[in-house]
């Protein structure tokens, strides 16, 4: 651990207009301000990736400040591309709930922070300004073909949710995610929105952000009702870790929200 211990600054995350507004504590971490080094260097919340577990372990003490909650009741699972969540409460080993699989977590604990990883798939962040309660939910190209945001808003909804609102944080933009015509083709169908696809490029570029805000509009959600957080994590090196830029090893970001009493 470096001697002197870093500080998260204003390049250290992004933030939601909407979400501020509301009221909800949230962050879109990037990968600047902590204390890993190397090709972690430096907010990197990967586990058993070369990055010493004390540092990732200090990078969440700084978040939790961040936020005003214990960084051992930040909760995130073992993400595999899929529909699956887990509820979270402080009363959780956090520790134990990062062994479970799963691709978004609900909270409606003040005390317990829902939160989810990415170096490239699509971090969205919900609220409901009624209930108080949150959704983090990880969507990679695999995930929005299985619809893990709309999955995650009928989780809140049958929690009682009903006033949504949710932020899209920064990811692998359409500029950077050229694929095959197989995956293409899987997203376009799935996809409300059929304009995803771009084919002015030697092959397809897809636009994961304007998927995902047409699932959460067909969910129920108003288009006033989700905001955009922007940053590409193929094109910005300095500022977020990208698995398809980099490779292995590769650092993960962090995005949380903090439930809401009411």
């Amino acid at each position: 651990m470096p001697p002197t211990a870093p500080q998260l600054s204003a390049e250290s995350y992004l933030r939601s207009t909407l979400l501020t507004q509301a009221g909800f504590r949230h962050a879109f971490l990037t990968r600047q301000g902590g204390y890993s080094q190397g090709v972690f260097s430096s907010l990197n919340f990967a586990w058993g990736t070369g990055d010493p577990d004390e540092n990732v372990h200090a990078n969440l003490a700084l978040v939790g400040r961040l936020l005003d909650v214990r960084a051992d009741q930040i909760y995130f699972l073992s993400q595999v591309h899929g529909t699956e969540y887990e509820l979270a409460d402080h009363t959780q080993l956090q520790d134990a709930f990062r062994q479970r699989q799963g691709d978004f977590v609900l909270s409606h604990d003040p005390a317990a922070a829902a939160a989810i990883r990415t170096a490239d798939c699509v971090p969205v962040l919900l609220a409901c300004k009624r209930t108080g309660w949150v959704a983090a939910c990880h969507s990679g190209w695999q995930g929005c073909v299985r619809g893990a945001a709309p999955r995650a808003v009928a989780a809140l909804v049958k929690q009682g949710a009903s006033d949504l609102i949710a932020a899209i944080g920064p990811h692998i933009s359409s500029l950077a995610f050229e694929v095959g015509a197989d995956v293409a083709k899987q997203l376009l169908d799935a996809s409300p929105d059929k304009s995803i696809v771009s084919t002015t490029y030697d092959k397809p570029h897809v636009d994961l952000r304007r998927m995902v805000r047409a699932q959460l509009v067909r969910a129920g959600l108003a288009p006033e009702s989700i905001d955009d957080v922007p940053g590409c994590t193929v094109l910005e090196p300095e500022r977020f870790f990208s698995f398809r830029r980099d490779k292995n090893p590769s650092g993960r970001m962090l995005s949380l929200i903090v439930p809401q009493s009411v």
